[in-house]
């Protein structure tokens, strides 16, 4: 059986590697298993005290650690209380339904991803998720289709204490659904809504920015609905804020990015793909905040201050701004890099903006040696 030789292949890696040995090996110098009863000699896996099972499945994927939970009671027992990580992405088929009946079994799961190629999983498999794993802090449903707005309500009252939440891809949710989670999980920190047309509008913005206060990235990536208004409750709701893909939002303007700078000290990531309303007052703006702020950071922390600031901006295909602007958000932040193998600084598209450089380029060109004349 598949499961079984992986158990065996891990069990003689770990003993080659003595693995087994350091670990149960007595103050005294004991054989090995000397540490855990007196003498135990442990000739196969299936011998296994459950200190070193769990050391064991750590070496094997997720597949082989389910087949593990059904060796025996013990072993159930103990993965069932020792399984805090779990992805079932492998599972190209039926993932609804190995959900369904792996869930009761790993109530401490902090950590699920179930991410799909192919959209299989329902909202029966969510709600029972919500049913069982209370301590869930990170999960993926990415590119699950065919989940409605029960999963977000049974989400909001049976996870609560969710950190990290992908739902790209999940079209089929509602802005008042998605409102409604945020308003019970309120210590989401990374939230993906790339693709959520339905739900990311202002109006779940809105609720975002007034619940979620300690949120530090939030992807929006082709969300077409966002505007203006939900992107400045979120300035002002999530001042903590790191990373925001506005990509393919198509509806902002200056007014979302001037908020951002005001109001979102610890940007480091902004995309802007593709949202033609931006224009050099956005840029002037970052730059122009970011001067303000180096004048008003003590000494003490102004070497911390330095290392902040924008560190990746996606600029391609915004056709209205103009090698100034850009040149002087480049000279505000020397993070954003133009210079090959190290572009940070995205302005593909734009063909008006070729000339803009980042320091280290302008610093490399000066620093060229000229080839001298040839005398003829």
């Amino acid at each position: 059986m598949r499961g079984t030789e992986g158990l065996d292949l891990s069990f003689e890696k770990l003993m080659v590697f003595g693995g087994l040995e350091n670990m149960n090996r007595s103050d005294s110098g004991g054989e090995v298993g000397g540490g855990l009863g007196g003498g135990l000699r442990i000739s196969e896996w299936k011998d296994i005290p459950v200190e070193l099972l769990l050391r064991i499945l750590s070496l094997v994927d997720d597949q082989t650690v389910i087949v593990a939970s059904g060796v025996c009671h013990g072993w159930r027992e103990a993965i069932s209380w020792g399984l805090t990580h779990l992805s079932l992405s492998w599972c190209k088929k039926n993932m609804n339904s190995l959900v369904l009946s792996l869930v009761p079994k790993f109530p401490k799961l902090q950590v699920l991803i179930l991410r799909q190629d192919t959209p299989q999983l329902q909202d029966d498999a969510v709600e029972k998720i919500t049913t069982y794993c209370h301590d869930l802090q990170e999960l993926d449903l990415s590119k699950s289709f065919r989940l409605t707005d029960r999963s977000l309500y049974a989400l909001a009252h049976g996870c609560r204490d969710l950190v990290k939440l992908n739902i790209s891809g999940c079209s089929a949710f509602s802005d008042s659904a998605l409102g409604y989670v945020t308003g019970f999980c309120r210590k989401l920190k990374f939230l993906n809504l790339c693709g959520c047309v339905r739900a990311a509008t202002d109006r779940a913005l809105k609720a975002i920015g007034y619940n979620c206060n300690q949120l530090q990235s939030l992807n929006l990536g082709w969300c077409d609905r966002v505007g203006d208004e939900g992107v400045k409750s979120l300035a002002y709701g999530c001042p903590d804020l790191r990373a925001l893909d506005l990509c393919g939002c198509v509806l902002i303007t200056d007014e979302s990015v001037i908020a951002l700078a005001n109001s979102c000290l610890h940007l480091r990531s902004l995309g802007l793909y593709y949202c033609q309303n931006i224009t050099d007052r956005a840029m002037y703006s970052l730059a122009q905040r970011r001067v303000k702020n180096k004048h008003q950071v003590w000494a003490p922390v102004k070497n911390r201050y330095e290392e902040e600031g924008l560190t990746n901006l996606n600029i391609s295909q915004c056709t209205a701004l103009t090698p100034p602007a850009v040149q002087a958000l480049c000279d505000s932040f020397p993070a954003l890099h133009t210079c090959p193998g190290r572009h940070s600084l995205i302005i593909s598209g734009c063909l008006n903006l070729t000339s803009v450089h980042c320091a280290c380029a302008v610093q490399a060109h000066r620093t060229t040696p000229a080839i001298p004349h040839l005398a003829h």
